[in-house]
C-alpha cells in the first residue's frame, strides 16, 4: 500500500472538544482539497476498481438521496476554481478527467472528492437514522458491510464511549441539521500503520493501538453533517488526514 500523508492539518488536533464536539460550518468549506488530493484520489480509484463490493453500498429506497448527493457535490464543485464541471465530466485539480455516471451516483462522487460520503436516513419503525448508502474507501477500523442499514447505536458498536446517552444526543443533532447550515467535528486516532484503507470487523481490536498518543501516525477525520433538502437525508462526510507526528505542521 502506498504511504500517503498530509503535511498540514487545518485545525489543532490537540484541541478536540468533548463528544460529540459539533460546531457550525460555512457551507463553502464542506468539501476540501488538500496537499494529498492527487495521491488520495489515485488510491480511491484503485480501491473502487478492486474492491467495489467492500466500499460501495446503496439501498434501493435511498436512490433519490444518492442522486441528490451527486447533484449537490457537482453544484459545490462548479463554484470552485480548481474543478471544471461540464454536464457529463469533471476535470479534477490533479488534472484527471472523470466521466459522470448518473446511473451510479455513489461511485461517481467517490471519484471526485477526497471525502468518504455516507447517507443517513430516517425510516419508519426506527428511532435512529440508518446508514442507507455510502462510498467508504478509507474506513478507520470498521467495515461498511457490517454497518449498512443499521441504526446509529449499532453502527458505533463497539465504541465504548458511544452509549445510549450519547446516541440520543447525536440523534438530536441529526434531526436538527438544517439545509444550508451544516455542522462539523473531528476525531483523533493513533496508528502505527499509515494505510488509508483499514477495514476491521466488530470485536477485533485495532492492532496499532487506536487513539494511542505514542503511535507514529496521527489519523484525524474531519466529519461533516449536511442536510439534503429534497430527500431530507443527512450526508455524513469524512475527510481523512494522516500525518507523521515527527514532521507535521498545523495550519
Amino acid at each position: 500500500m502506498p504511504i500517503i500523508l498530509q503535511q498540514d492539518i487545518p485545525y489543532d488536533p490537540a484541541a478536540a472538544p468533548r463528544l460529540p464536539g459539533i460546531a457550525p460550518l460555512d457551507p463553502k468549506e464542506w468539501l476540501l482539497v488538500d496537499d494529498a488530493y492527487g495521491p488520495q484520489m489515485a488510491e480511491r480509484t484503485r480501491i473502487l476498481g478492486e474492491k467495489p463490493g467492500e466500499v460501495l453500498a446503496l439501498d434501493a429506497l435511498a436512490r433519490p438521496a444518492a442522486d441528490e448527493l451527486l447533484e449537490t457535490v457537482l453544484e459545490h464543485l462548479r463554484a470552485r476554481d480548481d474543478f471544471e464541471v461540464s454536464e457529463n465530466a469533471v476535470r479534477r485539480p490533479d488534472g484527471a478527467s472523470v466521466d459522470i455516471d448518473y446511473g451510479d451516483p455513489m461511485r461517481s462522487v467517490g471519484h471526485l472528492v477526497q471525502e468518504d460520503l455516507c447517507l443517513m436516513e430516517r425510516r419508519s419503525g426506527y428511532e435512529e437514522h440508518l446508514l442507507t448508502g455510502a462510498v467508504l474507501c478509507f474506513p478507520a477500523s470498521w467495515r461498511l458491510s457490517e454497518k449498512f442499514m443499521r441504526p446509529m447505536l449499532a453502527i458505533h458498536k463497539p465504541v465504548d464511549v458511544y452509549d445510549a446517552s450519547l446516541a440520543r444526543r447525536v440523534q438530536r443533532l441529526l434531526d436538527g441539521v438544517r439545509p444550508g447550515r451544516p455542522l462539523w467535528r473531528f476525531n483523533v486516532l493513533g496508528y502505527d500503520d499509515p494505510s488509508l484503507h483499514q477495514p476491521r470487523s466488530e470485536g477485533h481490536s485495532e492492532p496499532s493501538g487506536r487513539a494511542r498518543a505514542e503511535a507514529r501516525y496521527l489519523r484525524s477525520e474531519r466529519q461533516c453533517l449536511v442536510r439534503l433538502p429534497r430527500s431530507n437525508a443527512v450526508v455524513f462526510s469524512i475527510h481523512t488526514y494522516v500525518l507523521d507526528r515527527r514532521g507535521m505542521r498545523r495550519g
